[in-house]
């Protein structure tokens, strides 16, 4: 009888582990990582990393390495499309819109807050010194993953020399080319992965994976995108500071986002600035400090354009739809690279292209270490508040597997006390 009940209790706790996490949890999660995810694009990365990965373990570290390559191909900020991928392989899409609605809301109400603050009386201060502090905590973040992910997909000689390759490519390349390296290195190592793991399983079908995914809804929402990219091209004729004709230009401005928040910068501020007059330059300059200093994607700064051009509505409108439609795009793609993934060749390529990635995000690390210290040549004197900040994350992160709740506080306070 008690073997019974022991059986019966594992099978329950065996169902437990295989249900799917509630969206209310999924909510909770993401919204704890849109708090902690100070410092741009791939420390965000990292945030969802440490905490969907290894906290939580709802996806594998391979689910972030192809979440990351797409983003990087696809228009958009690239952060919030990895989150939109890691909600809709977590709970489909209504786990998608949840996880992209949780990540930036904490970032939305504090730059919401802090543009009301700006256009009202005119300064924001206090949060030079606290930002300082989050980035050295930042990059040890995501020196920790990199550590993570690289001791379990660089298990080989050729493995590492891509990575270290992509990683020195990225490093010395200029800003202007940037854009184009992922494209041509994930190119090179797909083909590389393709000749040096491809391992056949057999008689494969002749059907293409795809043409289970292609369809009237799909086929729909493909011409969605280019009507807005032929909307990006062609003047409207509505009254430009209408919630309508902004919903439309960042909706379609979005498409257009590619190489990162950094990389997009020039063509917003030649839109709302030169363009159509919402923003004075220093304005402008002003709304993207105040994304940098947020937690979530630099590409917030959007709220504090729509704010100035309609108030609160024009924050809105203006936040939903530069994230939204690259997020859709990027749930759209996610379901042929379901589909094509179960090819032995594309994963082949697939391991190639992650370790790219992973020298990506390395060189990462490197840019945030470097924007914690203001001051080169570095000063023993004057930088050892930052650099006992690195080491000290990096030991909590690494050694005492230390949550994150604790590690970005805590440095943000020292910061604030000794920067």
């Amino acid at each position: 009888m008690s073997e019974n009940i022991i059986i019966q209790n594992s099978e329950l706790l065996e169902d437990e582990r295989d249900m799917p996490i509630s969206l209310a949890k999924l909510f909770l999660i993401f919204l704890k990582i849109g708090s902690l995810a100070f410092g741009g694009f791939m420390a965000l990365i990292s945030v969802i990393e440490e905490s969907i990965v290894k906290q939580h373990k709802l996806l594998e570290h391979r689910d972030m390495l192809d979440g990351i390559a797409l983003a990087t191909l696809l228009p958009g900020p690239m952060a919030v499309n990895v989150v939109a991928f890691a909600g809709y392989k977590i709970r489909g899409k209504l786990g998608a819109i949840v996880a992209t609605t949780a990540v930036i809301l904490p970032s939305f109400i504090l730059i919401l807050t802090l543009s009301f603050i700006y256009f009202n009386y005119g300064e924001v201060a206090g949060f030079g010194s606290i930002f300082q502090g989050f980035l050295p905590a930042i990059a040890a973040i995501v020196i920790s993953v990199v550590w993570r992910l690289g001791k379990k997909t660089l298990t080989g000689k050729i493995e590492l020399f891509l990575a270290v390759l992509s990683a020195a490519i990225f490093f010395i390349l200029p800003l202007q080319y940037k854009i184009y390296a992922p494209l041509l290195l994930f190119g090179f190592a797909g083909l590389i992965g393709f000749k040096l793991f491809y391992k056949p399983l057999g008689v494969e079908s002749s059907t293409s994976p795809l043409t289970n995914v292609i369809n009237i809804k799909l086929l729909l929402t493909l011409a969605f995108f280019i009507s807005l990219i032929v909307i990006w091209f062609l003047p409207l004729p509505l009254e430009k500071n209408s919630l309508l004709f902004l919903t439309l230009t960042f909706a379609s401005m979005s498409l257009m986002l590619f190489g990162g928040g950094y990389v997009f910068i020039p063509i917003m501020g030649s839109i709302v600035v030169l363009k159509y007059g919402w923003l004075t330059q220093q304005q402008f300059i002003d709304g993207i400090a105040l994304g940098q200093v947020t937690p979530g994607p630099i590409i917030i700064s959007a709220t504090f354009i729509g704010y100035k051009v309609s108030g609160i509505w024009g924050a809105i409108c203006a936040t939903i739809a530069i994230f939204s439609v690259p997020a859709l795009l990027m749930i759209t793609v996610s379901q042929w690279l379901g589909a094509i993934q179960r090819s032995p060749g594309i994963q082949a390529a697939m391991k190639g292209i992650h370790c790219v990635v992973i020298g990506m995000i390395f060189v990462a690390a490197l840019i945030i270490l470097k924007s914690a210290f203001p001051v080169w040549p570095i000063s023993i004197s004057g930088a050892w508040p930052t650099i006992f900040i690195f080491i000290a994350a990096l030991i909590a992160l690494l050694k005492f597997n230390l949550d994150l709740i604790w590690v970005i506080p805590v440095s943000g306070l020292l910061g604030y006390v000794f920067l």
